[in-house]
């Protein structure tokens, strides 16, 4: 999965299956995955453990890391997969869990899963090497689809790295292609001003 198709931020409800308005046309059809052993990192005891369940029931085996020390703590099994990581934990916070990660093994496969999403946040995790970037509360079948999105099994090889404005050009083409082309709802969820969005619109996509 190229680096270019990162930082898509996703807005489902709950936990369950129905999805933000804005994602109400997802072409994302459940598929049979690969069974994976999955670090998943949360300081939200109650949403990690109804995560860690909903992924045991679709075959996977869960790690639970209540803060970024003991994510790391448990990191250190060489057997583990792939890794769903909170943003802000206490101790260390996500993207440093992510960057001891990414250092010791490059090819593994890391979301940054947070209720306090930005597109500056964003970018810095792809920067770091995230697989993917997904906002809070999302359902057990997104986030395995975001982790193997391509189905191709681990390691994988290294992707050429986009530049941080290719990724939030593309980042905001998606959300707007979630919006069905509705302006307003996406400078919403993105978190602009509409004349800023329309703005950035304006401007040709940059070089990767």
């Amino acid at each position: 999965m190229p680096r270019s198709s990162l930082a898509r931020f996703v807005f489902p409800d709950s936990l369950g299956t129905r999805p933000h308005a804005c994602l109400a046309h997802s072409s994302y059809t459940p598929r049979r995955l690969s069974l994976m052993k999955i670090l998943l990192a949360d300081d939200d005891q109650a949403y990690r453990e109804r995560l860690a369940r909903a992924l045991s029931r679709r075959g996977h085996e869960v790690l639970q890391a209540r803060d970024g020390d003991h994510a790391l703590f448990v990191a250190a099994d060489p057997d583990i997969d792939a890794a769903i990581l909170d943003l802000k934990m206490p101790g260390k916070n996500g993207m440093e869990v992510l960057r001891a990660m990414i250092k010791g093994r490059p090819s593994l496969r890391i979301l940054i899963h947070t209720g306090y999403g930005s597109i500056a946040s964003a970018m810095e995790a792809v920067r770091l090497g995230a697989t993917d970037y997904l906002i809070k509360p999302t359902d057990a079948d997104a986030l395995l689809a975001a982790l193997q999105r391509d189905g191709a099994a681990n390691p994988l090889p290294e992707p050429e790295t986009p530049s941080l404005e290719r990724v939030e050009w593309e980042h905001i083409q998606r959300v707007i292609a979630d919006c069905q082309g509705n302006i307003s709802e996406a400078a919403r969820v993105l978190g602009l001003h509409r004349r800023s969005l329309q703005r950035k619109l304006q401007k040709f996509p940059p070089p990767r």
